[in-house]
C-alpha cells in the first residue's frame, strides 16, 4: 500500500460536481457583503458619507472603520516571530481603514444587503473624500533617502534589520578568494491566483461566532480572531469546506473575515462574501518581492568559500501574518542550497511600500534563497569556464549529518547523486543537434541546469486521532489540512498499511475547530511528514490498545500477541481476533479489562520540530525567436529526492503543479505597480499571465530516494519543491540561449517584451 500508485479518491467527487466549495455552502436567506476598496495607493481619509448607500433598497448595513473602532475591535495581529536587530515595527492594521489608506485595494467599508448586486450598487454610492499623498511601491526606492514616508513609527520606511550567519567568517572567505562573483538579483512580486477566490460566511448565534471560509488552516486564525475581538478562542467556531487551491495565500486572517463577523453580530444574520479575482489581485496577499545584491567567493579550484547577500524584503503596506518571516527566517534556512559553503551572511532590510502586503506563497522564502544561490553558481560556472554540472558536484554537500553555515542540520541527502542522474538524462549530444535544428529555423536554443534545496516543516507539532465510527468507517482526524494535495488518499494508504484494513474504510476529518482538537493546518509542505507522523503515533496507540484487549480475551500476556494484516494472533495457540472484532468487543464493558477505557479510539501529538530536506537537480531547454523575443519551453527534466514515497503518482503530480507555478514566474507572471501613482497595473488575468497547458512541455520527473531519519515514514515534504526549483532552471536556459548575442543580465520574468528589449539593447551595444 505504502509506495504504490493510487489515484486520488477525492477526485471522484471533484470531477463529478460533488465537491462543495464556499460558494456552494452559502445558506438560504444569508445576506451578502461587498467591500468598498481604496482607489488610491496612499491617501488620508477626510470623511466617509454612507447615508445614501444605507438608504438604498435591500441594504441592511454599511460598516466603516469608525464603527469597528467604536466596538473595540482591534487591529489584525502579526504573529510572526523573527530575531531581528531591534524590534520589528508592526503598524496597526485595521480591518477597515478609517484614518488613511496605504495601498490600492485596502478595505474602507463593508456593505451588507439582500443581494450581492444590491450591495455592489450601494458601495458605489458611498462618498469618500480622500486627500492623496505621495506613494512608493518599490522596496529599494522606499528605503532610499527622500522616499515618501508611509508610517511615522517606521523612519525611512524600514520595518526591521535582520542578519543570519557569521560576518567575520564571511569576510575571511572573501579575503582569501581567488575569484568573486557578484550579481544584482530581483525575485519579483507574484500572485498565487488559486482557481477559487477567497470567501467566507459569518454567523452569530447570540453567544458564539461561526466562520465558514475558504482557507488552509483553522486553529491559528481562530487564535488571531480571539485577539482581535478580545474574546476567548472558544467563542469562535471555524471550519472550511472543500478548498479550490490556496498555495499559502489562504493561510491567514484577512480584514474581510473580521468585518464579516462584526456585521453578522450586529445584524444577527449570516453574511456571505465571495471575492472576485480583481479583488484578489488588490486585496489578498502578494508574494516574493525580494531584491538586492549577492556575491560568491571561490578559491582557485572553483570551490565555494563564502556567500554574502544584502537584500530588501518588501512587506507591502502592513506586516501580514507571516510576512516578516519569509525574507528572513525562511530565506536563511535554504540560502546556500545544496552546497558546502563554509561561511554565509544574509542581511535583510524589511521595507514598507504602498502596496498589498506580501506573505507566504508556495515555498515562502525557499524559492528566493535558491534562486539567489543558483544564479551565483551559474555565473561562477561561466566565469571559470567550468561545466555547469561539474561545478555543482564539486561543491555539493556529500557527508551527513551536515550543519549548514546558517545552522540547519541535514540528516540525509543525495545532492551529488541527483546531479549524476541528471547528467545521464541530459542527452548533450542530442542537445547539440537540437540547437543546430533550432538555428536552422532562425531560433536560439539554450540549456539550463540548476539545483534546489527545500527546508520543509512549516509550523512544528501536529495532532491526529483515529476514531472507529458506528457506521464501520474509521475516521482519521487530522490537524493538518487537505486542499489539493491528495491527503484523503495518502493518509488512507498509511492507515491501511498500519491497520490491515481496506483503504476505502478510512474517512478524513479535518478543518473544523469543533471536531479537531489542535492543528497547524497546511503550509510549508508539512502535511505528510509532520501530520503523517502524528497519524502514525495515533495508529500505534490503537494497535497497542487492541493488543492488550486481545491478550485479555485470549487470556495471554499482550506481549505474546502478534499483529499482522488486521489480525491479532496468539503465537502459542494460533487463536486470533480480527481488528474489527476487537473494535466491537472494546465497546462492551464486560470484555474490557480493568483500567482500560472503552473503545479503541486513540489520539497523539507529534511534538517534533525537525526539518526535512527535499532536493533535486533540474534541466530545461528553451527556444527563443530573436525577432519577437518569444520564449518557448521545449523540454524539462528533473531528478528529485523526497525520501520514501507513499504514493509516487501523487508525488509526481505535486511536483508538476509546483513546476508550472515556478515556470510561470520565470517566463510570464509579474505583479506591476505604476511607480508614480502606485496604481496596480496587473489587476486581472488580462494583464497577469498564467501559464497554460500549451505553454508547458511534458514535465519529466525521476525520483531518487534517500529516506530521512526524522520521522517514522522516512518522508520529506514535496508540495513546494517544483516552485523552488523551476525559476532558476528556466532562467539559466534563457540566458544560455541569449549569451551568443551578448545578453547576460536579464531579470525575471523573461517575457517576450523583456527578451526582445534585451536583444535590442545588446545589438545596440547598450
Amino acid at each position: 500500500m505504502i509506495g504504490e500508485n493510487r489515484r486520488r479518491v477525492e477526485d471522484a467527487r471533484f470531477l463529478t460536481g460533488e465537491g462543495r466549495y464556499l460558494a456552494d455552502r452559502i445558506p438560504a436567506g444569508a445576506l451578502h457583503g461587498v467591500v468598498l476598496r481604496s482607489p488610491h495607493a496612499h491617501a488620508r481619509i477626510v470623511s466617509v458619507d454612507a447615508a445614501a448607500a444605507g438608504a438604498m433598497p435591500g441594504v441592511a448595513l454599511v460598516l466603516t472603520g469608525a464603527d469597528l473602532a467604536a466596538e473595540g475591535i482591534g487591529p489584525l495581529p502579526c504573529p510572526a516571530v523573527v530575531a531581528t536587530i531591534g524590534p520589528i515595527i508592526v503598524p496597526a492594521r485595521p480591518a477597515l481603514a478609517h484614518d488613511a489608506v496605504k495601498h490600492v485595494g485596502e478595505p474602507v467599508a463593508l456593505v451588507v444587503a439582500a443581494t450581492a448586486a444590491g450591495a455592489r450598487d450601494a458601495a458605489e454610492a458611498i462618498l469618500v473624500d480622500y486627500e492623496t499623498l505621495p506613494a512608493v511601491v518599490d522596496s529599494r526606492a522606499a528605503l532610499a533617502p527622500g522616499a515618501p514616508q508611509i508610517w511615522p513609527e517606521a523612519p525611512g520606511n524600514r520595518a526591521f534589520r535582520f542578519e543570519r550567519g557569521d560576518r567575520a567568517a564571511m569576510e575571511a572567505g572573501f579575503a582569501a578568494a581567488a575569484r568573486t562573483i557578484e550579481l544584482d538579483l530581483v525575485n519579483h512580486r507574484v500572485h498565487a491566483a488559486p482557481i477559487e477566490p477567497r470567501g467566507a460566511v459569518a454567523s452569530w448565534d447570540g453567544s458564539r461566532f461561526d466562520l465558514l471560509f475558504s482557507g488552509m488552516g483553522v486553529h491559528a486564525i481562530r487564535k488571531q480572531l480571539a485577539t482581535v475581538f478580545g474574546l476567548e478562542e472558544a467563542a469562535f467556531h471555524l471550519h472550511c469546506p472543500d478548498v479550490g487551491g490556496g498555495f499559502g495565500m489562504k493561510n491567514f486572517l484577512f480584514p474581510e473575515h473580521v468585518a464579516l463577523l462584526a456585521a453578522a453580530r450586529r445584524l444577527g444574520r449570516s453574511v456571505a462574501w465571495v471575492a472576485e479575482h480583481t479583488e484578489e489581485f488588490q486585496g489578498a496577499v502578494h508574494a516574493r518581492d525580494f531584491q538586492g545584491r549577492a556575491r560568491l567567493a571561490l578559491d582557485a579550484e572553483g570551490r565555494f568559500l563564502a556567500l554574502h547577500a544584502r537584500m530588501a524584503g518588501d512587506l507591502g503596506a502592513y506586516c501580514s501574518a507571516f510576512g516578516p518571516a519569509v525574507p528572513t527566517n525562511s530565506v536563511s534556512t535554504a540560502i546556500g542550497g545544496v552546497y558546502a559553503i563554509p561561511a554565509i551572511l544574509l542581511e535583510v532590510e524589511g521595507a514598507f511600500t504602498n502596496s498589498l502586503p506580501v506573505d507566504a506563497y508556495r515555498g515562502a522564502g525557499k524559492p528566493e534563497a535558491n534562486y539567489l544561490t543558483e544564479r551565483l553558481v551559474e555565473a561562477a560556472a561561466r566565469a571559470t569556464g567550468t561545466d555547469a554540472i561539474e561545478i555543482r558536484r564539486r561543491n555539493a554537500i556529500s557527508a551527513f549529518p551536515y550543519r549548514s553555515a546558517t545552522g540547519m542540520l541535514m540528516d540525509t541527502g543525495r545532492f551529488g547523486d541527483n546531479l549524476g542522474d541528471l547528467a545521464a538524462l541530459l542527452d548533450r549530444e542530442g542537445f547539440a543537434q537540437r540547437r543546430a535544428g533550432s538555428e536552422a529555423r532562425g531560433l536560439l536554443r539554450g540549456l539550463g541546469i540548476a539545483c534546489f534545496l527545500e527546508t520543509s516543516r512549516g509550523a512544528p507539532q501536529e495532532w491526529a486521532a483515529v476514531r472507529f465510527a458506528a457506521d464501520g468507517m474509521v475516521d482519521l482526524v487530522i490537524g493538518t489540512q487537505n486542499n489539493g494535495q491528495g491527503l484523503e488518499t495518502s493518509f488512507a494508504q498509511i492507515a491501511a498499511a498500519w491497520l490491515g484494513l481496506e483503504e476505502s474504510r478510512f474517512r478524513l476529518v479535518q478543518a473544523d475547530t469543533d471536531l479537531v482538537a489542535f492543528g497547524n493546518g497546511h503550509g510549508g509542505a508539512r502535511s505528510l511528514h509532520v501530520g503523517g507522523t502524528a497519524l502514525v503515533l495515533a495508529l500505534d496507540k490503537v494497535i497497542e490498545k487492541a493488543r492488550r484487549l486481545a491478550g485479555h480475551l485470549l487470556q495471554v500476556a499482550p506481549e505474546s500477541v502478534d499483529f499482522a494484516e488486521g489480525c491479532f494472533t496468539c503465537t502459542a495457540t494460533g487463536q486470533a481476533f480480527t481488528l474489527d472484532a476487537l473494535v466491537e468487543a472494546s465497546r462492551d464493558p464486560q470484555d474490557v479489562p480493568d483500567g482500560m477505557e472503552l473503545g479503541l479510539d486513540a489520539e497523539a501529538m507529534n511534538l517534533s520540530d525537525l526539518v526535512t530536506f527535499p532536493s533535486g537537480a533540474h534541466c530545461a531547454e528553451v527556444e527563443i525567436d530573436p525577432e519577437t523575443g518569444a520564449v518557448t519551453l521545449a523540454r524539462y527534466q528533473a531528478v528529485d529526492d523526497y525520501g520514501s514515497l507513499v504514493n509516487p503518482m501523487l508525488t509526481r503530480g505535486q511536483v508538476q503543479g509546483g513546476l508550472a507555478q515556478g515556470i510561470g514566474q520565470a517566463l510570464q507572471e509579474r505583479i506591476a505597480y505604476d511607480p508614480e501613482t502606485g496604481q496596480l497595473l496587473s489587476a486581472s488575468f488580462m494583464d497577469y499571465a498564467l501559464p497554460r497547458a500549451a505553454d508547458l512541455p511534458d514535465l519529466f520527473i525521476a525520483f531518487g530516494e534517500a529516506p530521512t531519519h526524522s520521522n517514522p515514514l522516512g518522508v520529506k515534504g514535496v508540495g513546494q519543491a517544483g516552485a523552488i526549483g523551476a525559476p532558476q532552471t528556466v532562467m539559466h536556459a534563457v540566458l544560455d540561449a541569449l549569451r551568443p548575442l551578448g545578453v547576460t543580465g536579464l531579470q525575471m520574468p523573461a517575457t517576450a517584451e523583456a527578451v526582445w528589449r534585451a536583444i535590442r539593447d545588446a545589438r545596440a551595444g547598450r
